[in-house]
């Protein structure tokens, strides 16, 4: 099959061909339909975050199931699904708590052994399979608690966002910081992630939804998605603008570019008792700072691993928001690609100019 492949970090990612096992028993072979291109990928490819190559990158994703193993009953082939990295045993502490993002056993028990043939190799050489997943490629071989069936009239590209962008800032709205109708928000960052934070702050009531972007075009997309009130950050401070349009102060702030400054803004737009929660991926070694002091007017600041999910039911839940009209995901898929053009489709998102890229298979 043909994967783009990253070789060296940092890097790009080479169009190379790859092969693919057959479905160990409770293992299933997915025929990657669209695959959307998120910011965690490229923060890989800039060695942001560790990880060993060569490998696939790619897990925001949705296909056709093509094969099982024997062991699996849960879906056959010809069923349409949307993988997940937030991969889960089902029995450990935390999977039992239901914190499945949090699986202590994942890393252990939803990998083949040592010993075992690779899932993807290239000439006889394993190919490191990345999230799990591993969907910049034709195919994907995957335990068959990664994914989750889907209704078939859902369009893959638009299921692919619901992966991980979609779920990502929608759980953290609903289960991560359980944002009441009401409520103030802010929204540090208008990419796939942000735009999804501020369709769940508007989905579950919130009367002032303040989007914060240094983007013309992103901040107008999201005022079409439930923005109440933008704030360009080149031109104003944002805490200021913020702490003035909230007066005093937002209930929740969320934030989606995964650095340093933002995260310390979005805890200090915050009012007495708020909750700052970044879901953005800070890079390994960025140490965030507050003031102690603030503290004392227990306000928190906290973290979210793909929007607190447990995607086996807040999928097929997000699906029904947009087959209602209520999730908007079309206008959030700023160009489709082919596998291809994917190091492309990264220059653009560099640029801050695209909400989503989504390559699209034949």
């Amino acid at each position: 099959m043909k994967a783009a492949v990253l070789n060296s970090i940092p890097g790009h990612l080479e169009i190379q061909d790859v092969q693919v096992s057959n479905p160990a028993p409770r293992e299933v072979l997915v025929r990657t339909s669209a695959a959307g291109l998120c910011h965690s990928d490229l923060h890989f490819m800039e060695g942001k975050y560790p990880h060993p190559c060569p490998s696939i990158l790619g897990h925001e994703s949705a296909g056709v199931v093509e094969a099982v193993g024997s062991m699996v009953s849960y879906v056959q082939p010809g069923d349409h699904v949307i993988t997940c990295l937030s991969a889960f045993c089902g029995h450990c502490s935390q999977c039992t708590n239901g914190h499945m993002t949090l699986c202590e056993n994942k890393d252990r028990e939803l990998v083949r052994g040592r010993d075992d043939a690779p899932r993807l190799s290239r000439n006889g050489e394993a190919v490191h399979q990345f999230m799990h997943l591993s969907s910049f490629a034709e195919q994907m071989l995957i335990h068959e608690q990664a994914l989750v069936k889907i209704d078939k009239d859902m369009p893959f590209d638009k299921a692919a966002l619901i992966g991980c962008g979609v779920t990502t800032g929608l759980g953290a709205v609903f289960r991560t910081a359980k944002v009441e109708p009401g409520q103030t928000v802010s929204v540090i960052g208008c990419g796939g992630i942000g735009l999804s934070a501020i369709q769940g702050a508007r989905i579950a009531g919130a009367n002032r939804i303040i989007a914060v972007d240094t983007v013309e075009s992103k901040l107008e997309l999201a005022q079409s998605m439930g923005a109440t009130h933008i704030v360009d950050a080149s031109k104003v401070d944002p805490v200021e603008a913020v702490r003035e349009l909230s007066g005093g102060g937002v209930h929740h702030a969320f934030e989606a570019v995964g650095a340093k400054t933002t995260a310390e803004q979005s805890f200090k737009m915050l009012d007495s008792g708020g909750q700052a929660t970044v879901i953005g991926m800070i890079p390994v070694g960025t140490v965030v700072e507050v003031h102690g002091v603030e503290l004392l007017n227990e306000k928190t600041l906290t973290g979210s691993n793909m929007g607190s999910n447990q995607f086996r039911t807040d999928m097929p839940r997000f699906i029904d928001m947009y087959l209602q009209g209520r999730l908007m995901l079309d206008e959030m898929v700023s160009k489709t690609i082919a596998l291809d053009d994917i190091n492309e489709g990264f220059e653009d998102m560099k640029s801050g100019n695209v909400a989503r890229s989504v390559i699209t298979f034949d």
